[in-house]
């Protein structure tokens, strides 16, 4: 009798206990109760023959371990004594490289790998010590994998059988994006309750490299997942018993059979359809399946009265994917209600707010890991309450679609003006609706506010989705080409963090000018809308004058300074990303001139500048705490040392135009006054008509000496 453990992914181990035990009954029922399960692995003792068994038929598992030796490591020693106490050359050939692996550390072993080469030693020291050649380890081809297991003070010391993870069937020579594994795909069909019901039909609509699919027909003719497998761990192992091994791997291909219902596969992508159709000859079962290239919204009437959909969607680990997936979600469950009654469905993802999107109500979900992805596995029956329950098709008088149309009516005489193409269209004007809505040319970014305390998180989200279903088609406008951003405090640093990596440019224009904006891979896109008035009002100021823009981003107003056929105009912000964007911005707008760009402390940097400017625009963060900055920064608390190093640096009969976006500031009137200055509140005049709801968007004011 041998002991075995056979690893599991997390969430699977209960299905892969009862695989084993299903085995078991069959072949050594005698051994059904040594079955144990603990996290990740079952554990059970029987005849060689079982672990062959194991390794050729078990869907679920991703190694089949032989125990060699095992006992209780208390310090470093131990370890090694029970490495050396196995009888190596009895095992394995001094030829035959070997590597060893150790999962898990403890109170004595923190590092895995250390104890893996502890466990080298001994495997080594004890070929020599029998007189034997030294042994070379080959981590890349090894002939024998020794594979060390340590649970707190205990160490198992194992012969890995399988010789690599069972979920690499050997089919899948190429895969789309992010492929389902093979033991998971197992998994789904388990779950889903097929497996219990094969003559009925299967089919995957999002079949992508054909795995579900594939999987299924195995199950389907009772082929063994590694029945084509041509390299096992036991190969190079001494003590190997190849009749028994033969006369397992024969009593498999006598058992196949015929399926009896019939499995159908499709994808929106010829590509991905011949990809399937290629891993599906590979595992010798083509045969079984009806690959056809279709997009899952026009499937239409279902290929039978009942049956099992089961499928793993696209998941959108992104927030702008997960945006453009949205929509199709939406008409997924509409399918479904239209097409499926009397179905059942099961559907995988990582994300379960796109789930929630087909408006079904599920009967159970389980959680698993696909590789490193967490993600649960719905399953719902197409009767009943699913099919009448809940309104699929959208609310054309919903209250939010209705103010964003309201909104855009109220603004058709500004777009009309043809000004500009980048405006506010809603900016949280339905209190549970928490949110701005920007268009920039043909995009739309979302910008969501954290939701008020009293609203509970999953309400929240709830109506996120809703509306970012409402957005395109009262827009009219393509769903991936609208990104989400979730707006909150950010200090220093995170302020210039990337959100995305899209890279998506856009031009957008503002009266005579233009600039890019990037409305997916940062927090703010590269105009700030809000001071679209206070930019002109600025720029008419600006001719013959030496102009600063100070904390200037994007050099927005930079640009309009120049426009404006300033003398000089002078850019300075602490991030190199956003001068590069201004100097680019410069260029789109065709501008040569007396222009300098630089990268510095803006505050630090006015206290060494001696150069003088008849203009300055200074529109300061509320906060900040960058790593490049010696101190914080506090626009309440700073802002009169701010403007008093300003002053040295402003030409006699200069102004300054300075503000800020923190709604409970207050300038200090007073200390202003003492060093000289005139002051003249013109927010109301720089608010554009697109913020007129929000009136306390920013704070301006031209202050002169």
């Amino acid at each position: 009798m041998y002991k075995f453990i056979v690893t599991a992914s997390k969430g699977l181990d209960e299905l892969l206990k009862n695989e084993i035990e299903a085995l078991l009954q069959v072949h050594a029922p005698d051994c059904l109760d040594t079955t144990k399960l603990q996290p990740g692995q079952i554990t059970f003792e029987a005849p060689i023959e079982m672990g062959y068994r194991c390794c050729l038929h078990l869907r679920l598992a991703n190694r089949v371990l032989l125990v060699l030796a095992e006992g209780k490591v208390n310090e470093a020693e131990d370890l090694y004594n029970i490495a050396y106490s196995v009888d190596w050359p009895t095992h394995f050939a001094t030829h035959v490289p070997f590597v060893v692996h150790v999962n898990g550390v403890n109170k004595i072993f923190n590092n895995s790998q250390f104890a893996a080469l502890k466990t080298k030693d001994a495997i080594v020291d004890r070929f020599v010590d029998d007189e034997s050649e030294r042994p070379s380890v080959d981590k890349q081809n090894p002939g024998i994998m020794i594979q060390g297991r340590l649970r707190r003070d205990v160490f198992q010391l194992c012969l890995d059988m399988s010789g690599g993870s069972l979920h690499r069937r050997g089919y899948r020579e190429e895969a789309g994006e992010a492929p389902l594994k093979e033991h998971v795909a197992c998994a789904l069909l388990i779950r889903s309750g097929w497996t219990n019901n094969k003559e009925q039909c299967l089919l995957d609509p999002m079949c992508g490299s054909g795995t579900i699919a594939i999987e299924a027909a195995l199950m389907a003719a009772n082929i063994p997942p590694n029945l084509t497998r041509s390299d096992w761990g036991f190969d190079h192992w001494y003590r190997h018993d190849n009749k028994v091994w033969n006369t397992v791997l024969q009593d498999a291909k006598d058992n196949i059979v015929e399926p009896s219902g019939q499995i159908y596969a499709s994808d929106l992508s010829t590509t991905i359809i011949d990809i399937a159709i290629q891993n599906a000859q590979i595992a010798g079962v083509d045969q079984y399946i009806k690959f056809k290239q279709c997009d899952t919204l026009t499937l239409g009437k279902a290929p039978a009265e009942s049956g099992f959909l089961v499928s793993n969607p696209p998941y959108g680990e992104r927030l702008s994917q997960y945006t453009s997936l949205l929509p199709f979600f939406d008409e997924l469950g509409e399918q479904f209600k239209q097409h499926f009654s009397n179905w059942h469905i099961g559907l995988l993802s990582s994300n379960q707010d796109l789930l929630k999107a087909l408006k079904l109500r599920y009967n159970k979900v389980y959680k698993l890991m696909n590789g490193k992805l967490e993600c649960v596995f719905c399953l719902y029956s197409m009767t009943g309450d699913n099919l009448s329950s809940f309104e699929s098709k959208l609310d054309e008088n919903h209250e939010f679609a209705n103010r964003l149309r309201k909104n855009i009516k109220k603004l058709q005489p500004f777009i009309k003006k043809n000004t500009s193409n980048a405006y506010r269209i809603y900016d949280a004007d339905l209190p549970h609706y928490n949110m701005a809505i920007d268009c920039y040319d043909n995009w739309v970014v979302v910008q969501e506010y954290a939701a008020p305390r009293d609203v509970p998180e999953d309400k929240a989200k709830q109506r996120l989705q809703e509306a970012l279903l409402y957005i395109p088609k009262v827009l009219n406008i393509d769903p991936a080409k609208m990104s989400v951003k979730v707006r909150r405090q950010t200090k220093g640093k995170q302020q210039y963090d990337k959100v995305d990596k899209k890279n998506v440019r856009l031009t957008v224009y503002e009266h005579d000018a233009e600039f890019y904006v990037n409305p997916t891979d940062y927090l703010d896109v590269g105009l700030f809308l809000d001071h679209r008035d206070t930019r002109l009002l600025f720029k008419e100021r600006s001719q013959n004058k030496n102009v600063l823009n100070l904390f200037a981003y994007t050099g927005s107003v930079s640009v309009h300074a120049a426009k404006g056929k300033a003398k000089s105009v002078t850019t300075v912000d602490m991030s190199n990303t956003y001068l590069e964007w201004a100097k680019d911005n410069f260029k789109l707008n065709n501008l040569s001139g007396n222009f300098q760009f630089i990268q510095a402390d803006c505050t630090k940097w006015l206290q060494r500048n001696h150069a003088k400017f008849d203009l300055m625009f200074i529109d300061p963060p509320s906060f900040s705490n960058s790593k490049r900055m010696d101190d914080t920064f506090d626009v309440q608390r700073d802002h009169v040392e701010l403007l008093s190093q300003a002053k040295a640096s402003l030409s006699e009969g200069g102004e300054i135009f300075f503000s800020n976006n923190l709604r409970q500031f207050k300038l200090d009137d007073a200390a202003l006054s003492e060093l000289g200055f005139s002051i003249k509140d013109i927010t109301k005049q720089t608010i554009p008509v697109d913020f007129a709801r929000n009136p306390k968007i920013h704070q301006c004011w031209i202050l002169s000496i």
